[in-house]
């Protein structure tokens, strides 16, 4: 008996691992050997390829295809239409399969719609890729990042709210009054 939900129209291949109360919307292909983990949400005309790895409760909107070489850990949230890559330099007369370039998505951050990851370059915890940005570096934990290529232009609290720091480096989260700190550029939760 399966222990999350897909639509009839979705189609999961074998040998894939899906999570209890998963949901797979309209068109979406799950292919073999990856792992969904719990309490996912993978909207309509996703495609999710052999070895990705989804940790729990990862939310990923419309037409989004994660290829082979993506990790998204727990509670990330990849918005409408973001891509990612696997290859740095693709030819279509050239086969690059087997050197596809590791992406880590890590806990709690955010990629907003038509937002693009180019192969080899981590989202750290709890960043905030900003709609339509283009990420071509690493991106630091709770760092908001925007445009093309992308550009660090602030810090975002776990619960995605901006955060602005005071003469001490202190900053408070306007929703959960959680202090975060910053020293030597790094962001971290008190």
């Amino acid at each position: 008996m399966m222990d999350y939900f897909a639509h009839e129209t979705a189609v999961v291949d074998m040998g894939c691992s899906i999570g209890k109360g998963t949901k797979i919307w309209h068109f979406s292909h799950i292919m073999p050997d990856c792992s969904i983990g719990d309490g996912c949400s993978i909207g309509q005309n996703v495609v999710v390829s052999p070895s990705v790895i989804l940790g729990k409760n990862v939310k990923v909107q419309n037409n989004v295809s994660i290829y082979t070489g993506v990790v998204c850990e727990d509670d990330v949230f990849l918005g409408p239409s973001m891509v990612f890559t696997n290859v740095v330099n693709p030819r279509s007369a050239v086969n690059r399969r087997g050197t596809y370039a590791k992406t880590i998505v890590k806990k709690g951050a955010s990629i907003g719609a038509n937002a693009t990851i180019v192969c080899g370059h981590d989202i750290g915890e709890f960043a905030f890729v900003g709609a339509g940005a283009v990420v071509t570096k690493t991106v630091p934990a709770y760092a908001l990042v925007i445009g093309n290529p992308a550009r660090q232009i602030g810090w975002m609290s776990e619960y995605g709210h901006r955060l602005e720091f005071n003469n001490e480096g202190e900053a408070i989260c306007q929703e959960s009054n959680e202090v975060y700190s910053l020293i030597d550029n790094k962001v971290n939760k008190k």
